[in-house]
Parts: C-alpha cells; structure tokens; sequence
C-alpha cells in the first residue's frame, strides 16, 4: 500500500495511491480527486499539476 500526499487550501491528505479512480477540473484553480468507495476530495491545483504530482510520489520521485 502507497500513501501519496494529497495538498488542499483547507488542510492536506494522505490517502491510498490505488484508491484514486479519476480527476476533474474544479473551480478557482482547483480539482476533484475521485476516491474509490468515497466521495471526492478538493485539492489544490490544475488537474495536469495534481496528476503529474499523483504520479511522481508512486513512481517515487517525490
């Protein structure tokens, strides 16, 4: 199991790297993190910045 860091303008997450199932672009620079079995999460970010983010902590670059 892989936690990725997840940054919000209300406080960040820490959630399952798998748990994530899609992205969508939100209002005010922000996006949807759809959660598998949850509702989604607001974070910070265009969607391109927060997928590249998504990918670089599972590929361990971050």
């Amino acid at each position: 199991m892989k936690f990725i860091s997840l940054n919000s303008r209300g406080g960040n997450y820490l959630v399952v790297a798998e748990n994530v199932a899609w992205l969508r672009d939100y209002e005010n620079g922000q996006t949807q993190v759809g959660m598998v079995g949850g509702a989604p999460l607001l974070v910070a970010g265009r969607v391109e910045d927060v997928a590249a983010s998504i990918l670089a902590q599972v590929n361990g670059a971050e």
